[in-house]
C-alpha cells in the first residue's frame, strides 16, 4: 500500500469520526451522566459540584448523578474518569489539586495528567485562615508566635495534597512553625475535628468555613486572595499580615476524558455557562463565598496552564512531596 494510499485511509477515518462524533453530539445526552466528584459529600466542592450538576441536568433533559469517591488526595476519583469510555458520559468535578497540585506532589502518580480534556471552568474559591476560640491568637503573627511557644503541639487539617495542605505547609514554612498535618478524606471531617479541639488551626475554602465565623465558633485571621473579602472586612490578606505571595484562590471545573468527541464537550460547556450564569445562580454563589468564573474549553485550558506553575513552586517552597 502506497504512502499516499495510507494517507487518504487516515483522512477518511479521521473524517468518519468526526461525523460519528457530530452525530453522537446531536442526540448526547440519552441516558445519565455520572459526575465524579473525588471528596467526601458535605464539602465545598461537593456543594458546587451539585449545584452545576443540577444546571446541566436542566439543560440537557437528562439526570446528572452526582457520585463522590473520596480519598488518595483526589486521585481515586480523577483515576475513575482518566480511564472512563470518553463519552461524554463520566464526568470529573476537577479542582486546582487534582489538575495543577497532584502531578508536581507525587512522585508516583496512579493516573495520567494528560488523561482529561477541559470542558469548563466554574468557580474560584476564596481561602480563610481560621483557629478555634481555644487558640489564643487574634491575628496570624499572634499565631506564629503561639505556635513558636508550642513547637509540635499544633495540628491542622486537610485532605492530602489540596489547596488548604499546601497552604498549612507553605504557613508553616514562612512562618518558621513547627506544625503537624494530620491528613483527611474531605473538608466536613476536618472541620469536625478542628470544632472538636483535635486539630488547632485550618486553610479551607470561605464558602465551608462563613457560617461557622459568623456564628463565633471559629475565628478569621486571614484570607488567602489578593483582596479582602466584602463580607469580612475587618479580615486582612495574608499579603498584609506579613505573608507576601502566599498562594491564593483555589478553583474547580469540569473536565471529561480524553478523547470525548468536541462537539459534546462543547455542548456541555454550553450547558454549564448558560446554567450556572443565571441570576439566581450568581445569587446563590455569592452567598456561597464563590466566584464564578466561566468562559470557553479552550480558556479553562488556558487557565489551567497559567495556573499549574503557581502551585508547583508551592509544593516546592513548602517542600511538601509524595512518595
Amino acid at each position: 500500500m502506497s504512502i499516499g494510499t495510507i494517507v487518504r485511509s487516515i483522512v477518511a477515518i479521521g473524517l468518519a469520526l468526526g461525523v460519528a462524533g457530530s452525530a453522537a453530539a446531536q442526540s448526547y445526552p440519552t441516558r445519565p451522566i455520572k459526575l465524579i466528584v473525588p471528596v467526601a459529600a458535605g464539602g465545598p466542592l461537593d456543594t458546587l459540584a451539585r449545584l452545576a450538576g443540577d444546571k446541566i441536568s436542566a439543560k440537557l433533559g437528562q439526570p446528572v448523578v452526582v457520585e463522590n469517591r473520596a480519598g488518595g488526595g483526589t486521585s481515586i476519583g480523577a483515576r475513575i474518569v482518566a480511564t472512563a469510555e470518553p463519552d461524554g458520559y463520566t464526568l470529573l468535578w476537577a479542582s486546582s489539586a487534582t489538575l495543577a497540585i497532584l502531578p508536581v506532589l507525587y512522585t508516583k502518580l496512579d493516573f495520567d495528567p494528560k488523561a482529561f480534556v477541559p470542558v469548563a471552568l466554574v468557580a474560584r474559591l476564596p481561602h480563610v485562615l481560621v483557629v478555634p476560640p481555644a487558640v489564643p491568637a487574634n491575628t496570624v503573627q499572634e499565631l506564629a508566635a503561639y505556635a513558636k511557644a508550642h513547637p509540635g503541639q499544633l495540628n491542622y487539617g486537610a485532605s492530602l495534597g489540596t489547596p488548604p495542605h499546601l497552604m498549612g505547609a507553605m504557613f508553616a514554612k514562612m512562618s518558621g512553625t513547627d506544625l503537624a498535618f494530620i491528613p483527611y478524606k474531605g473538608g466536613a471531617p476536618s472541620l469536625t475535628d478542628l470544632l472538636g479541639g483535635q486539630t488547632q488551626l485550618t486553610f479551607d475554602a470561605l464558602m465551608t468555613l462563613m457560617p461557622l465565623i459568623q456564628e463565633g465558633k471559629l475565628r478569621a485571621l486571614a484570607i488567602t486572595s489578593p483582596t479582602r473579602w466584602p463580607g469580612l472586612a475587618d479580615v486582612p490578606t495574608m499579603a498584609e499580615a506579613g505573608f507576601p505571595g502566599f498562594p491564593g484562590d483555589s478553583w474547580n471545573g469540569v473536565v471529561a476524558p480524553a478523547g470525548t468527541p468536541a462537539a459534546i464537550v462543547d455542548k456541555l460547556n454550553a450547558a454549564i455557562n448558560e446554567g450556572m450564569g443565571t441570576a439566581d445562580v450568581k445569587e446563590t454563589m455569592n452567598k456561597l463565598v464563590a466566584v464564578p468564573s466561566l468562559g470557553s474549553p479552550r480558556d479553562f485550558a488556558d487557565w489551567i496552564a497559567s495556573q499549574s506553575p503557581i502551585w508547583a513552586e508551592t509544593v516546592k517552597v513548602a517542600g511538601a512531596r509524595i512518595d
